[in-house]
């Protein structure tokens, strides 16, 4: 959402408290093809809800992965998220130019947390009324202490970001930019990450609101390596499904439903608020991704619990790439997982 500058092609990094992903997709007519992706696993406390605690890993395993992606790579879109970032919605007398930004810089010393003067903000208007003369506004702003930290991290990778994103955004990007969206559908766009949980909604095609629950999958992380005394390595392989064979199926199942306790009750309240807030009777369609989304029998027990019907996210859908150059990833298995890099990448930087 705050353009820093220019690139011919879109890089997409998406920088998660467990992994660092890359998607970088080439631009055309015709639309999208990928020309390289990766995935680079990070130590379990580099990063911690948002805080770097291993600054030196993270940069270590970012620069690890554009070099085994395309060494070449310089420019890139980022995204940030966090209590240091808000995202809001609201309804303002149509206006233009300086006339909108000073109102809409009034609207955000209202609902911001942090003094306005220390926040880096952008805004797009989402839709006009001629006869109300009203039009709602999407609102994005990050404290300047926060995205200064996060730019440092980038640049002293050898990277410059081209575009700050906010990872709610991104997804909603790649389900546009990937899915039919129906306006006769409420959607809930829910990305599981290791620590936060970030829920977007559609109404009547268009975005609505977004909410963060704190709450993600560290806590299935590390109940698993409690239960069966794994190293962060095989704690890992068995949240992919690897490891079948060594441990008890029944076991490895009840752990995981055991600890998203509260990721449910977090995604619960969070649709009970917005259903309030919207005055929406209910929701219709939950599109799942992130890393929560490849946890085994997690979606299910979401969409028992929920008693919404679910699908889980491919942002590589309207997407372009030879599979026989991504063997070792196997895109297609891992495409919830790449939601806000594709998302990301999907961005023009002007």
């Amino acid at each position: 959402m705050f353009p820093l500058g220019k690139s011919k092609s879109t890089v997409g990094l998406d920088i998660g408290a467990s992994s660092v992903k890359l998607v970088k997709l080439d631009h055309s007519k015709n639309g999208y093809s990928v020309s390289a992706i990766g995935v680079r696993e990070l130590p379990p406390e580099a990063i911690v809800a948002d805080e770097i605690n291993d600054r030196e890993a993270v940069i270590f395993n970012i620069q690890s992965l554009i070099d085994q992606t395309d060494p070449k790579i310089r420019d890139v879109v980022v995204s940030i998220s966090g209590h240091s970032v808000i995202t809001d919605k609201f309804t303002i007398d149509k206006k233009n130019g300086p006339e909108a930004e000073q109102a809409i810089l009034f609207e955000t010393e209202q609902r911001a947390p942090f003094d306005v003067d220390d926040v880096s903000l952008d805004y797009h208007v989402i839709k006009s009324d001629d006869e109300t003369n009203k039009m709602d506004v999407l609102l994005v702003a990050a404290r300047k202490e926060y995205l200064r930290t996060y730019l440092d991290l980038i640049e002293d990778c050898g990277l410059r970001p081209v575009v700050v994103d906010n990872d709610s955004m991104a997804i909603l990007n790649a389900y546009e930019g990937n899915y039919d969206v129906d306006p006769s559908r409420v959607t809930a766009l829910v990305n599981i990450g290791h620590d936060v949980t970030n829920i977007t909604y559609i109404v009547d095609g268009l975005y609505s609101a977004t909410r963060d629950v704190s709450a993600g999958t560290r806590e299935i992380y590390n109940a698993i390596q409690k239960e069966f005394r794994l190293n962060p390595e095989l704690t890992s392989k068995a949240l992919k499904g690897e490891m079948n064979d060594s441990i008890d199926p029944d076991m490895f199942k009840a752990t995981i439903i055991s600890a998203s306790d509260e990721l449910v009750s977090g995604v619960e309240l969070a649709f009970s608020y917005f259903k309030s807030q919207s005055k929406i009777e209910s929701l219709d369609w939950l599109v799942l991704s992130g890393g929560g989304a490849l946890i085994p029998f997690l979606p299910e027990y979401l969409q028992s619990k929920l008693n919404i019907p679910l699908e889980l996210a491919n942002p590589l859908r309207n997407v372009d790439y030879d599979p026989e150059l991504f063997q070792y990833l196997q895109p297609e298995k891992i495409a919830p997982l790449l939601t806000v890099a594709v998302g990301l990448a999907m961005r023009k930087a002007r």
